[in-house]
C-alpha cells in the first residue's frame, strides 16, 4: 500500500496527520443522537451488541431480557450503536456495531444516525474503540458517558467519494481476513471436542484397547472394561460433604479461599486470588475442603464444564457461589478421577437433561449427580488414566495456544489495516476491489455478549 502525497496535523496526537485534502470535524457535525422509544410494544425483533455486531436475539429465554419491550429503543439499518457503559470495569469488548436490520435494542446504549456515510463512520468509532479512546472519559461508579461526553470529539471526514472507496476497500478486506479468522476458530472448536473425546472415552473405556469388555444394564453405558466395577457415584463419593470438623482448626477470623463463578474456569482451573475472612462468607455461600471436586449446578456453566478438582485450593477449606456443588472423594476413587468424571460428555449432556427450574435459572438436581452410573477400575489403574488424560490434554492445549496465537494476529491485523485505512495513513482510492464473498465476524462464542455483561455485576459484589 502506498501513502497519500501530502499529509497535515490533525487535531490529536495519538490520531498523528492525516491526508492534507480531508476534512475534519466534531462527532456531532457527522452524526446525530436518536431515541426512539418502542412505547406501544410496536416492534418485537431484540437486537444485540456482541462483540462489535449487532445480531438478531431469537432465543428471549437467554441473557437478560426486559419484560416489558417498550423501555427499548427503536433502531434501523444505517444507525451507529455505541455502548458508552460500565468503561472501568471492561476493557475487553468492542463497544460499537453498525446496525443492518430493523429492531431493538435496550435503550442504555447511545444511538447514532449518521450524516457522513455510515459505514466510514462505524469503521472510524470502531478504530477509536480498538485505541481504547473511549476509556477513561467516563464518570461514576459504572464509568459511563453519554453523547454530551463525545460530541466535539474530532474526527476526519474524506470527500464522499472517498469515504465509499474506504467502506468497499475494507468490506473486502475485512471479509478476507474474516475468513481465515473463522477457519481459526473452527480449528479451535475441533481441538476442544477432541480434548473432550479423549477425557470421555479414556473415563468410559480404559486405555487399554486390548482389555476385554463386559456389558451392563446402563443404557448410556453399554460396555466397560471387565475388571471394572459398575457403581453409582453416591456410593463412591459424598454429594454435600460437610466442613465442620475442619472448622473446628479455625477461628472466625481465619481468611480462606473464596470462589465467584468467575474464578472457576471451564478446564479445571481456579483462581484462589480472593480471600476472606470465615465470619464474612461461612453463612450463605457453599463450602468445600481442600481436594474435593467442585461442579457448577446452574445452566450455562453445568453445560460449558465449569468445575475442578481442589488440590491446589490455597487453603484447607473454602467458600464459592452458591451455585456448586461439592463432591468429596472416598476410599475407591482419586480426587482427579473423579473430577474427569465430572467432565466426561455424558456426564454434562445428561445431566443437563435434567436440569430443573426456569429459562436462565435451571440447575441440575443433586440426585443426578448421585445417582450416575460409571465403570470404576482399581486405584492403580485410575492414576494411569489421569496421567495419560492429563499427558493428552497438555499436547491438545498446545496446538490450541498455537491457533490462539494465529488468531490474535490476524485480529490485530484487522484492526492495523481498519486504523491505517480510516486514519489515511495508507492511500486506497486507486485500488480495483475484486468480486468477494462478505463473511462477518461471527462465532458462537460470541453469541451472547456485550449486552448481558453490561447489566450484571459480578457475583462477588452481589454476594458478599
Amino acid at each position: 500500500m502506498v501513502e497519500y502525497d501530502s499529509y497535515k496535523s490533525s487535531s490529536y496526537d495519538w490520531l498523528g496527520k492525516i491526508p492534507s485534502h480531508w476534512g475534519e470535524k466534531f462527532l456531532e457535525q457527522t452524526a446525530s443522537e436518536k431515541c426512539v422509544k418502542n412505547i406501544d410494544n410496536t416492534v418485537t425483533q431484540v437486537l444485540s451488541l456482541s462483540y462489535g455486531e449487532i445480531k438478531k436475539k431469537n432465543d428471549l429465554n437467554k441473557g437478560l431480557i426486559a419484560q416489558d419491550l417498550s423501555t427499548y429503543q427503536i433502531i434501523e439499518p444505517g444507525d451507529i450503536i455505541m455502548r458508552l457503559t460500565d468503561l472501568q470495569n471492561d476493557h475487553k469488548s468492542l463497544r460499537t456495531g453498525l446496525v443492518k436490520d430493523d429492531g431493538i435494542i435496550t435503550a442504555a446504549y447511545l444511538c447514532l444516525v449518521p450524516r457522513i456515510s455510515s459505514e466510514y463512520l462505524h469503521y472510524l468509532l470502531h478504530s477509536y474503540d480498538v485505541q481504547k479512546v473511549f476509556y477513561g472519559m467516563g464518570g461514576g461508579v459504572r464509568q459511563s458517558i453519554g453523547f454530551k461526553d463525545i460530541r466535539h470529539m474530532y474526527v476526519p471526514v474524506p470527500p464522499r467519494a472517498e469515504q465509499d472507496q474506504i467502506v468497499r476497500f475494507l468490506d473486502w478486506k475485512v471479509s478476507e481476513i474474516n475468513k481465515l479468522i473463522e477457519i481459526r476458530r473452527k480449528e479451535i472448536q475441533e481441538l476442544e471436542a477432541l480434548k473432550s473425546a479423549v477425557i470421555t472415552t479414556a473415563i468410559t473405556k480404559g486405555i487399554d484397547p486390548s482389555a476385554a469388555m463386559k456389558k451392563t444394564d446402563v443404557y448410556y453405558l453399554p460396555d466397560v472394561p471387565a475388571a471394572w466395577k459398575v457403581t453409582k457415584l453416591k456410593r463412591i463419593c459424598k454429594v454435600g460433604a460437610s466442613i465442620n470438623e475442619q472448622l473446628k482448626k479455625h477461628d472466625d477470623q481465619d481468611e480462606v479461599v473464596f470462589l465467584p463463578m468467575e474464578n472457576i474456569s471451564e478446564d479445571g482451573q481456579i483462581d484462589c486470588s480472593i480471600k476472606q475472612p470465615i465470619a464474612k462468607v461461612k453463612t450463605g455461600f457453599s463450602s468445600f475442603a481442600k481436594d474435593d471436586v467442585i461442579v457448577a449446578k446452574i445452566t450455562p456453566c453445568f453445560e460449558n464444564g465449569k468445575g475442578a478438582c481442589l488440590d491446589k485450593l490455597e487453603s484447607d477449606i473454602g467458600y464459592g457461589t452458591t451455585e456448586l456443588f461439592n463432591l468429596r472423594a472416598g476410599d475407591d476413587v482419586l480426587p482427579e478421577y473423579l473430577y474427569f468424571i465430572t467432565m466426561t460428555k455424558l456426564f454434562r449432556i445428561l445431566g443437563e437433561g435434567q436440569m430443573t427450574g426456569s429459562a436462565g435459572q435451571k440447575r441440575v438436581p443433586a440426585d443426578f449427580i448421585r445417582n450416575f452410573t460409571i465403570g470404576l477400575p482399581a486405584l492403580d489403574e485410575q492414576q494411569a488414566i489421569v496421567e495419560y488424560i492429563h499427558a493428552e490434554k497438555e499436547r491438545i492445549d498446545r496446538l490450541i495456544a498455537t491457533k490462539h496465537e494465529q488468531l490474535s494476529a490476524l485480529t490485530e491485523f484487522k484492526s492495523t489495516v481498519i486504523s491505517d485505512t480510516v486514519t489515511g495513513k495508507i492511500d486506497i482510492r486507486n485500488v480495483t476491489v475484486p468480486e468477494y464473498e462478505h463473511v462477518d465476524d461471527i462465532s458462537d462464542d460470541d453469541s451472547e455478549g456485550d449486552e448481558e455483561s453490561d447489566e450484571t455485576e459480578t457475583e462477588m459484589d452481589e454476594e458478599v
